[in-house]
């Protein structure tokens, strides 16, 4: 690489650098953000956490109501995810290159896509809420729109980075286009589908706690209900509670992961 480029490249480093820091200062600045005051506050919060946020005998009696309300939510973050999963796998398919019938099922797919993966599941909560209220329903809802929008993406692109080979090899022999997305492109898929899915359900069982908290329902509802009586130790059970649950899931994720891919 010649020096004329290297200097180039260094050159564009030292600017993007100058940049992002106007950006950060100027963003400090109307928001009104010091970040002096911000780090001295640190050590404060966290003898806070420290005092306050102890998990003890007394609260851990509350632990099978707890797992309950997490059992909950688990379940219903699965449930969201995987029937989530079979719309998007449609719309994955009507809007990848690869499989599109024609131009406007291709639009519409990436439409729907677009609309639901960039309103926030928090949003949808809300805007669902007014229609169905505060129950289970609206909370699978918010997770159920908000999964469609990103695995529809995920798919769309997934689908598309399989190999036409196969593709090209059954149109020749004739092969009609129901043979082609269940011979040739869907196995191809499959193991990212999958990997997306199971990234998806912790997404969700994350996602769920804040959704349960405008709904209603769920852990969220469990948390939100000690953390406005003040009864920080058992919001100290409950938060480890979540904490351990996602480990497990993504743990469980990493492996089947392995296994598929």
């Amino acid at each position: 690489m010649s020096e004329k480029v290297m200097q180039k490249r260094k050159w564009q480093m030292t600017m993007a650098l100058i940049i992002i820091i106007a950006i950060t200062y100027l963003s400090a600045a109307i928001t009104k953000f010091n970040f002096i005051d911000g780090l001295a506050a640190f050590p404060e919060a966290i003898g806070w956490m420290f005092s306050n946020l102890l998990i003890t005998q007394e609260s851990l009696e509350k632990l099978p109501t707890i797992l309950d309300k997490l059992v909950e939510t688990i379940f219903m973050s699965i449930a969201a995810t995987t029937t989530a999963a079979v719309v998007s796998i449609f719309l994955g398919i009507m809007g990848s290159k690869t499989t599109s019938i024609n131009g406007f099922l291709s639009t519409f797919a990436r439409f729907i896509a677009s609309v639901s993966r960039n309103i926030p599941v928090v949003a949808w909560a809300l805007i669902l809420l007014l229609s169905f209220g505060q129950n289970s329903l609206t909370g699978y809802l918010a997770l159920f729109v908000g999964t469609v929008g990103f695995l529809t993406r995920a798919f769309i692109e997934s689908i598309d980075e399989a190999s036409h080979s196969a593709v090209e090899a059954l149109t020749a022999t004739g092969a009609t286009y129901f043979h082609i997305v269940n011979k040739a492109v869907i196995p191809q898929s499959l193991p990212q589908m999958i990997s997306w899915i199971l990234f998806m359900i912790e997404t969700n069982i994350r996602s769920a706690t804040l959704v349960g908290i405008l709904t209603g329902t769920g852990i969220g509802y469990t948390f939100d209900m000690y953390y406005k009586s003040m009864n920080y130790n058992v919001v100290a059970l409950v938060t480890f509670s979540i904490v351990i649950a996602v480990i497990i899931i993504e743990l469980m994720s990493n492996y089947i992961r392995k296994v598929i891919m």
